[in-house]
């Protein structure tokens, strides 16, 4: 009795074995918590399309809007069966922000698993052509001048724009009056008609605007200049070392899905990011591909949880919350 118990548990572990080396065996379906033809969707077709060919079954990406912030589409990832079938992108707003600002039913941290980094858009500090200052150092000495006057556009309630202008805020000691917009594309256009002062914006919409200087640039908030904006100081030379932003995409799987499934589909994702065609691609949306080595599932991982550390407290003091 106890043989033929040894050789059913033998029997049955052969077969979780056999099912995680022939994963995939179906496509895979990617969620895009949001509708199609924003930066998450476009960035997740172009990922999509070349991880095919490395994991041998298409990848169907689906959209799932309708929910503030992406929340819909993240939970329902958070939900399927964690077999690797049923992945969701997502970036830092999804996946930090989301956390500080929702009630969410789903945990970030328990109910993912990360499988790796893909891009990322580093942001810059911009202002209205005629605005009186010339660097970033004049623009602080001017908004402090001038406290609660200057409008700074934003994309809405917690979204990138506005977060790193309430991180702006704590950095340079100034005091701004926040003009939510419906997304970051009519802020910018307001700023273009000299009706609001100033705002902050990645660089993916902001570079066309950039180099024929219809707006002032007055730095990018990293540490190294941005390759397609060389003559834009960093933070860190204009006078205000470490205001750091950038947004960033990342892949996740539900929680339990096997780790060998989890190595395969970040293999992919490598592969992918690593193709100089498909690489292009994102380049050419103004996105920064995130060096070999942070191209992991604990490099995800790690990077998330020390955004969450950074930002939440931010968040939670600005009294940032979905009404």
């Amino acid at each position: 009795m106890r043989t033929l118990f040894l050789a059913i548990v033998a029997a049955l572990a052969g077969i979780g074995g056999a099912s995680a080396q022939s994963f995939p065996s179906r496509p895979i379906t990617l969620i895009v918590p949001f509708a199609a033809g924003g930066g998450t969707d476009v960035t997740a077709r172009i990922i999509a399309e070349r991880m095919r060919s490395s994991l041998g079954q298409p990848i169907v990406v689906e959209n799932v809007a309708g929910g503030a912030g992406g929340v819909i589409g993240v939970e329902r990832a958070a939900r399927a069966k964690p077999d690797g079938h049923t992945i969701v992108i997502g970036h830092w707003g999804t996946h930090v922000a989301n956390g500080a600002i929702y009630a969410l039913r789903y945990d970030l941290i328990r109910d993912f698993t990360p499988i790796s980094l893909v891009a990322r858009t580093r942001w810059f500090i911009v202002a209205r052509r005629d605005l009186p200052a010339n660097d970033l150092d004049g623009l602080i000495a001017w908004l402090k001048a001038n406290p609660d006057t200057a409008l700074a556009g934003t994309g809405g309630l917690g979204t990138p724009e506005h977060l790193a202008a309430v991180l702006f805020q704590n950095m340079t000691g100034t005091r701004l009056r926040l003009v939510p917009h419906r997304g970051a594309s009519p802020a910018l256009q307001d700023l273009l008609g000299g009706h609001i002062d100033m705002m902050i914006i990645s660089s993916s919409i902001a570079l066309p605007y950039v180099r024929e200087g219809s707006i002032k640039t007055l730095a990018v908030m990293d540490e190294g200049r941005l390759a397609e904006a060389p003559d834009v100081p960093t933070v860190d030379e204009a006078g205000v070392p470490g205001l750091y932003f950038s947004s960033w995409h990342g892949l996740w799987a539900p929680s339990g899905t096997p780790r060998s499934v989890v190595e395969k589909l970040a293999g992919a994702v490598v592969d992918a990011l690593t193709d100089p065609a498909c690489a292009q691609r994102l380049v050419g949306l103004g996105q920064e591909i995130f060096p070999r080595e942070q191209l992991t599932p604990e490099a995800l991982g790690a990077h998330q949880k020390a955004e969450i550390a950074k930002w939440w407290p931010i968040i939670k003091v600005a009294g940032v919350k979905a009404e």
